[in-house]
């Protein structure tokens, strides 16, 4: 038997609910129950326990996505689950699995070495703090890196100190001397050893990171591939990722040949030489690089941080990985799994067209400004009017909030949030910041929608 539902929803709504249920065609029996009030956002949950006194047989109910209260006590009163529906009417299909799966992104296969690559011009104490910000982006693995001619004395202290703090650290050098030092100190891989460098292996019990002896060329690594596997040693082989116009299409087909040479063996991608060296959104070249790794089956990179535009390429690599190895999982492309890479566009960034705008406009009965984005512009409407731009200088005359300072200048934030979201395809949601995705570190604090959203600036009084 079909399941039966409710949706609660305001007056304003309804019809946009109707609507949308209806070009859904869903398998199960619904009912729109349309409380008392206009906006559905100011539905609480104990309203809806003190008007709704039927369900009329519903299995369940779905409120508004911005409905405040508790839920467990409306699931209680009631005897059947009460859930928060999507924010956005129109994300209602993707809510119950129409045109979007939830995706299990606990999980993935590629472990990230993040490079701390000026450690040996820093001290012990910024190493570790820098180690600790990127295990908070999801790095597996601490890279200490090297530079060539700089002396490194704290070499073994930034090792001991990051083993006691429970990370897992890799010596990242071409000097002998630093690998053997680092490998001594407690390091659990070393980047990067050669068939002429390979005794270092001998010395230490870390894990070895393979690079051809000869740059490009596979056949250096045959020798030290065979010594290893002789004596039962885990290690992993670095091919090399380069730069574009430097060797990049031929470094990716060297990746390629060397999966096809040895299927089994663990193998590590150098993300930064993209990363690093394209001035482009990293978030992009990520998901690229990712996406070739999870088909080679390669399940270690190498990222860095050093370029300002890199700034997130670590937490960009750690949702990328995840993407990915849900998408393969489940034999699907990487499509609609998370949002998170979605930085600058979105996939279904107006809601509304012009028309429905105009639709809802001319039912608002109240002065309150509503702002809303479609294709063609901004919009901005009350029960005095609407007004559409593209540019919202051309809308202050007509908003009368010259002798409101609080009100102006909320309004003035709100409109530059919305040119943005119309400017870059993004969605755009009056009262909340624009979503970025994992380019940002986030600034507001995570909605409880248990309790109101106190008052902002603007709205408080201020004494003089």
């Amino acid at each position: 038997m079909s399941e039966k539902i409710l949706f609660i929803t305001g007056r304003l709504a309804e019809k946009q609910v109707r609507q949308v249920l209806e070009k859904m065609q869903p398998d199960f029996y619904y009912k729109v129950h349309v409380m008392g009030v206009t906006v559905a956002a100011l539905i609480t949950a104990e309203m809806i326990a003190r008007r709704l006194t039927d369900t009329g047989g519903a299995d369940r109910i779905v409120i508004p996505g911005r409905c405040r209260g508790d839920l467990d006590m409306l699931s209680r009163h009631y005897g059947i689950p009460v859930e928060r529906g999507p924010e956005e009417i129109k994300d209602l299909p993707q809510h119950f699995g129409m045109a979007a799966h939830h995706y299990d992104l606990s999980q993935y296969q590629t472990k990230i070495f993040a490079e701390i690559t000026d450690a040996p011009n820093i001290g012990v104490d910024a190493v570790v703090e820098r180690a600790h910000y990127y295990k908070a982006n999801g790095a597996d693995v601490i890279d200490i890196g090297c530079l060539p001619g700089t002396p490194f004395p704290h070499l073994a202290d930034c090792i001991k100190t990051l083993k006691q703090e429970g990370f897992s650290v890799s010596i990242d050098s071409l000097e002998d001397a630093d690998l053997l030092a680092g490998g001594k100190a407690g390091a659990d891989y070393l980047l990067s050893l050669t068939n002429k460098s390979l005794w270092i292996a001998d010395e230490v019990a870390a894990t070895p990171i393979l690079i051809p002896e000869v740059h490009g060329d596979l056949d250096t690594l045959d020798q030290a591939i065979e010594t290893l596997s002789a004596k039962n040693r885990a290690f992993i082989v670095d091919p090399i990722l380069d730069p574009i116009h430097f060797g990049f299409t031929e470094s990716i087909v060297r990746n390629y040949r060397f999966r096809q040479r040895y299927p089994d063996i663990e193998m590590m991608m150098g993300v930064g030489n993209l990363t690093e060296l394209t001035h482009a959104d990293t978030s992009g070249i990520n998901a690229v690089l990712l996406g070739i790794c999870s088909e080679l089956n390669i399940n270690h990179i190498l990222a860095t941080e050093v370029s300002k535009h890199a700034r997130r390429a670590i937490k960009e690599a750690d949702v990328a990985r995840r993407m990915m190895y849900a998408a393969k999982q489940h034999n699907t492309l990487p499509k609609h799994i998370s949002p998170d890479l979605m930085t600058v566009h979105e996939t279904a960034p107006f809601l509304n067209s012009r028309e429905e705008v105009e639709s809802l406009a001319a039912q608002i009965k109240d002065p309150s400004y509503r702002i809303q984005v479609s294709s063609d512009g901004i919009h901005i409407f009350n029960r005095d009017g609407l007004h559409s731009a593209t540019d919202p200088f051309d809308l202050y005359p007509k908003l009368q909030v010259e002798t409101d300072g609080g009100h102006a200048f909320y309004l003035g934030v709100e409109l530059a949030r919305a040119e943005i979201a119309w400017q870059l395809g993004k969605r755009f949601t009056q009262d909340q910041a624009l979503s970025w995705g994992c380019a940002a570190q986030g600034t507001e604090p995570t909605v409880d929608l248990h309790t109101f959203k106190p008052a902002g600036s603007t709205l408080k009084k201020h004494e003089d």
